[in-house]
């Protein structure tokens, strides 16, 4: 096999976009891997210099590949091999979703009736239980 050619699905996967390599593949079967707006397979071969969007569990991508990586590396030198060039309105959007979303709280006054409100409906609906 010639070293030159190489998947989309191990490529996402090297440079440290997904988990494992079978996520990678199944994020591509479902659509979540695009190149010039439309769906790309798993087995499509990556060539620098191609724009891919990519959305995976944390956010949305759009990287530009930049050199080709084989094997899966240490975070830092997986860096080098893409650029990430996802506009910034879509990057602060997340971010103000993952601050109220992934807190484990909820928002005040949704959700349960707070003691004195429950209060307040006890005596309104007259104590039936």
């Amino acid at each position: 096999m010639e070293k030159e050619k190489l998947r989309i699905d191990k490529y996402l996967w090297s440079i440290r976009l997904f988990k494992t390599r079978s996520l990678a593949a199944e994020a591509c079967e479902k659509g979540k891997v695009k190149y010039n707006g439309s769906n790309v397979k798993a087995s499509k071969q990556v060539n620098i210099n191609e724009t891919y969007e990519v959305k995976t569990e944390a956010k949305k991508w759009v990287i530009k590949v930049s050199g080709l990586l084989h094997n899966r590396v240490q975070y830092s030198e997986a860096i080098h091999y893409y650029v990430d060039i996802t506009p910034e309105e879509a990057v602060d959007k997340i971010q103000y979703q993952a601050a109220a979303f992934h807190t484990g709280k909820r928002l005040s006054k949704v959700g349960r009736p707070t003691k004195k409100q429950q209060r307040d409906l006890e005596g309104f609906m007259g104590d039936t239980i």
